[in-house]
C-alpha cells in the first residue's frame, strides 16, 4: 500500500478520501461503488486517490481497517465483562452504523465464509476468554465462537439485522431497554 502523506495537507486529503469512501462503500458495496463519486465528494482527483491507496480494493481495505481500528479503540474488549462489551458493540453501532454496512458488504462480494479478517487483537481476546473460561468464569467452549456469539448478539439490532434496524433518533428509552436484555442475555449466554 502506498505511504501515508507526509504533509498535513495530504493527511487531510487522505482523510476525507478515507471518508468519503466510508460513505459510499457502505452504501453500495464495493462492486457499486463509484470512484468517479468519491473523488467528488473528497474534492481531490484520481491521480490522489490512486496515489495514497493505490486501487479501489485498496481503498476499500483502508476503509475498513480505518473503521476496525476505530472500533477496537473506542470499544474495549474484558473477557470479564462480555455483557458491557456487548453493550459498548450496540452503542457503537448506533454511533456509526456504516462499519456494520461495509462487514456485510464485506462479506457480501469477498469473503462468504470464515473469519473475516485474523488480527493480533482478535488472538488477544481469544486468550483472554480462554484464561476466563480456565478461571471459571466464562462457560467452556471454543472462545472464537463466544466472541461470534457475543458480536452477532450486539448486532441484533444493527443494520445488518434481518429483523429490526436500530438508529440512534429513536427514544433512549427502547435503546435502554434493549441494552438491558442485550447485558442479561449475553451474561446468561456466557455464565459458567
Amino acid at each position: 500500500m502506498p505511504e501515508l502523506p507526509a504533509t498535513p495537507k495530504g493527511v487531510a486529503t487522505r482523510r476525507r478520501i478515507l471518508e468519503a469512501a466510508t460513505e459510499e462503500f457502505a452504501r453500495c458495496g464495493i462492486a457499486g461503488a463509484r470512484i468517479d463519486r468519491i473523488i467528488a465528494n473528497a474534492r481531490t482527483n484520481k491521480a490522489q486517490l490512486y496515489g495514497y491507496f493505490g486501487s479501489k480494493d485498496g481503498l476499500f481495505d483502508a476503509v475498513i481497517a480505518d473503521h476496525a481500528e476505530r472500533l477496537m479503540n473506542v470499544v474495549a474488549f474484558d473477557a470479564d465483562d462480555l455483557p458491557g462489551w456487548a453493550v459498548r458493540l450496540y452503542d457503537e453501532n448506533l454511533r456509526h452504523p456504516e462499519l456494520v454496512r461495509l462487514m456485510a458488504w464485506l462479506r457480501l462480494e469477498r469473503r462468504p465464509a470464515g473469519r473475516l479478517a485474523d488480527s493480533p487483537r482478535d488472538e488477544a481476546k481469544i486468550a483472554a476468554i480462554a484464561e476466563a473460561q480456565a478461571a471459571g468464569r466464562v462457560r467452556k467452549g471454543d472462545p472464537l465462537d463466544i466472541i461470534a456469539l457475543v458480536f452477532a448478539m450486539a448486532c441484533a439490532w444493527s443494520p445488518a439485522s434481518a429483523f429490526y434496524a436500530a438508529t440512534a433518533d429513536e427514544p433512549e428509552a427502547d435503546h435502554e431497554r434493549r441494552r438491558t436484555l442485550l447485558r442479561e442475555a449475553v451474561a446468561r449466554a456466557v455464565a459458567p
